[in-house]
């Protein structure tokens, strides 16, 4: 048996200052995520050289992407929280059967959507408002994108159980080559450059898959050799069941509260779809340029995870939530300071994405307008994903529900109805600022709760033998 090499405060987490560690922590992450989603907005770029219809068929695929990511995600936030309050707790032999049974559970769990989302493209693609031109392109993409979505799940969720030992350098690099390797594959498969055949927007999905197979088998070589966190165990029922019902306390409420974006997007795709093809296009186009405009937040909030968890695990409540207000605070100034520049280059920035004049202005558009409200949403962001750290995954759902469904969806009707599109976008900042002010206030009144404490507490003093069973 492997003997595991976590060291307790390797990183300074528990006791260096917390801005240096924040810091040192998000650099790597940010630097990833950059690398990741400035792939993202190249593989748009070349695929909306195919024309708008390509563009609108991938932006009618990327509800359904981000429900794949969303179980990643809440299955990921479990798997973080939960390794990093056993490593803040000194209990790294439950750790290693904790991530094996968490990793279990996600294939399971994504081999059925698979099967099940093969089965269904086009009436569910149909459902959506795709057309009789996108459908087609739809199928072509999907298709590979499902068969290779089993590979990205697991991938994040071993990514988070690294991040959880407090190294967010390996991680970034993995995603980074995933990137890098997804730029080079995509005008030589999307084209047909040299040998190859020109695939259009499948050879998009098959770049994708080589770079996770790449990337998905480097992450598991380090999760099993480099941090000795995973290992092949025996299949226990009574150890599994206990460690998919701690695992489900967070990730139920945490992938259902990131799968009400895609959902929320999906609705709003519907209504801009009887609005304005072009429309379609130019909003899936803003939602991977968005996650681009707070890229450093989400950096930020990657490394509040561990870092909340591993203090609350060691019984350092202040200490955790003054690395949330900090957080917080850093948010709401930096991405104020950074909408100026977007603003003055929204129509150079659309121009990039589409030669249609009419995805142009409506890109333009949305550039301008959302950005606005990019602090106060990523306000939401960091205080939702640190609720599950405080084992407050109910609470983090029921923002969410409130943003998306109760006011946003809504509104958005509303502003469809009095100034069309145009209307529709400006209801989306105008929610973020409320749900933004809303969590601030909720944040600085947050305390660890005494049985989630209690229950961490009684894994530094019980035996761990059901992790070897």
């Amino acid at each position: 048996m492997l003997k595991p090499r976590l060291m307790k405060d390797k990183h300074g987490l528990l006791s260096a200052p917390i801005g240096r560690v924040l810091f040192t922590m998000s650099l790597p992450n940010l630097i990833g995520i950059l690398t990741i989603y400035g792939g993202s907005l190249i593989d748009t770029y070349f695929i909306s050289r195919l024309g708008t219809d390509a563009l609108a068929a991938v932006s009618f695929t990327f509800p359904v992407a981000i429900v794949f990511a969303s179980i990643a995600i809440g299955i990921g936030a479990a798997v973080s929280t939960n390794l990093a309050r056993l490593i803040g707790s000194g209990n790294t032999d439950k750790a290693k059967s904790f991530l094996f049974d968490a990793m279990l559970l996600t294939f399971l769990l994504i081999s059925v959507l698979v099967a099940v989302g093969i089965a269904t493209i086009d009436p569910l693609f149909t459902l959506m408002g795709a057309n009789e031109k996108s459908l087609p392109l739809i199928h072509d993409y999907m298709l590979i994108w499902f068969c290779s979505a089993p590979l990205l799940v697991l991938l994040m969720v071993g990514n988070q159980g690294i991040r959880a030992t407090g190294d967010t350098r390996s991680p970034a690099i993995i995603m980074s080559v995933a990137a890098i390797i997804n730029l080079v594959l995509d005008p030589i498969l999307i084209f047909g450059l040299g040998p190859f055949p020109r695939l259009e927007i499948q050879g998009a999905a098959i770049a994708s898959l080589i770079s996770w197979v790449v990337a998905f088998t480097v992450s598991t070589y380090i999760l099993i050799w480099k941090k000795r966190i995973l290992e092949l165990m025996t299949l226990c029922k009574l150890r599994i069941r206990s460690n998919w019902k701690r695992l489900g306390h967070i990730a139920r409420p945490a992938a259902l509260m990131n799968m009400l974006n895609p959902i929320a997007n999906g609705v709003i795709l519907a209504m801009l779809a009887r609005a304005d093809q072009g429309a379609v296009a130019a909003f899936g186009a803003g939602i991977r340029l968005e996650t681009l405009f707070i890229v450093v937040c989400m950096s930020l909030t990657s490394s509040l995870m561990p870092f909340v968890g591993q203090n609350l695990g060691a019984g350092q409540h202040q200490r955790a939530k003054d690395g949330m207000m900090m957080s917080l605070r850093f948010a709401l100034v930096f991405q104020t300071l950074l909408y100026v520049p977007i603003f003055f280059s929204g129509h150079g920035i659309a121009e990039l994405f589409s030669n249609d004049p009419l995805v142009v202005d409506w890109l333009s558009f949305y550039i301008q307008v959302l950005p606005a409200a990019y602090g106060p949403l990523a306000v939401v962001i960091i205080f939702a994903t640190c609720l599950n750290a405080y084992h407050r995954p109910m609470m983090s759902l029921v923002i969410n529900l409130v943003r998306l469904f109760v006011l946003m969806l809504p509104l958005a009707a509303i502003g469809l109805y009095l100034g069309g599109v145009k209307g529709l976008l400006i209801a989306l900042p105008v929610t973020n600022t409320i749900m933004g002010i809303a969590c601030y206030m909720m944040a600085s009144r947050i305390t660890e709760p005494d049985t989630a404490q209690k229950h961490y507490n009684s894994d530094k003093i019980t035996n761990s033998a059901d992790s070897t069973l």
